[in-house]
Order: C-alpha cells, then structure tokens, then sequence
C-alpha cells in the first residue's frame, strides 16, 4: 500500500463546498494517531487542483497550513463556497465531511502486524550451535 496515495485518494472524496479534518483523514485510514502523517503528505501534495489538500483542516476549525500559503488557502476555501472568519471555518458543523469510502487499510495491516508478531521467536530453540559450514558454488561460462 502508498500510504502517501491512500490519503490523496481520500482527500480527493471531500467534495467541493465541504471540508475535513486531519484526524478525519487519519480515522478514515484506521488509526487516528496517523493524523501528524496525513499533514506530512498533504504538505507535500504536488497538485491541490486534483488533491484538494486545502479541504482539510484542523479539528476546532482553523485553516491550518498550506504549502502555497495561507492567502491561498482561504481564497480556494472562498471560492469552495466555504466562509472563512478570523482563520477558522464559519459553520463547521455543518460543512464538515467524514463520509469517506474506505476500507480503513491502517487497520487492516495492524491486524496482518499483530498476527505476524505471534511468530516471532527471541528465544533460540536449536541448542548449541557447535559446528557452521558452508560451501562456494562457481560456474564458468560456456560458449
């Protein structure tokens, strides 16, 4: 799995007039604690026309970073039909946006991690290694 892609595939679901939030973004990948990771892509997202990173916000409201400014970020959140006051999003109650299609991947590999965990060995079960061999193969090439 990209995790970089994943989170762009959902960012890419906030529709236009909507917002959401990091920790939205994070729960909707299947652990909230992926929320610093989410900011970390979203920063680094090289087409806010086709990923719209600055749909997503901080959790009380406020706009949050954006890699081509805060200017631009509130003039494409206008533009969004959304009101921006003071650096925070007017109404966010009523336009937030969690609705996410997803299959919550983070939960999914935790679960594949813990059941490889449970075979993991620290503990040496041969005994006393008392001899090592091993032998070098070499081919020549032939015509």
């Amino acid at each position: 799995m990209d995790l970089i892609e994943e989170i762009y595939r959902l960012v890419r679901q906030v529709p236009r007039g909507r917002v959401s939030t990091y920790g939205a973004v994070a729960r909707a990948l299947g652990d909230i604690i992926a929320s610093r990771a989410v900011g970390l892509a979203l920063n680094l997202n090289p087409d806010p026309d086709r990923t719209p990173c600055y749909r997503i916000i901080a959790s009380d409201g406020s706009i949050g970073g954006f890699s081509r400014g805060i200017e631009e970020k509130i003039e494409r959140l206008r533009r969004d039909g959304i009101e921006v006051r003071n650096g925070k999003v007017m109404n966010f109650g009523e336009v937030f946006f969690d609705d996410f299609d997803t299959d919550y991947p983070l939960k999914r590999l935790r679960k594949e991690q813990m059941r490889l965990s449970r075979k993991v060995r620290l503990k040496d079960e041969l005994g006393e290694i008392r001899y090592v061999a091993g032998f070098d193969a070499g081919y020549s090439k032939s015509d």
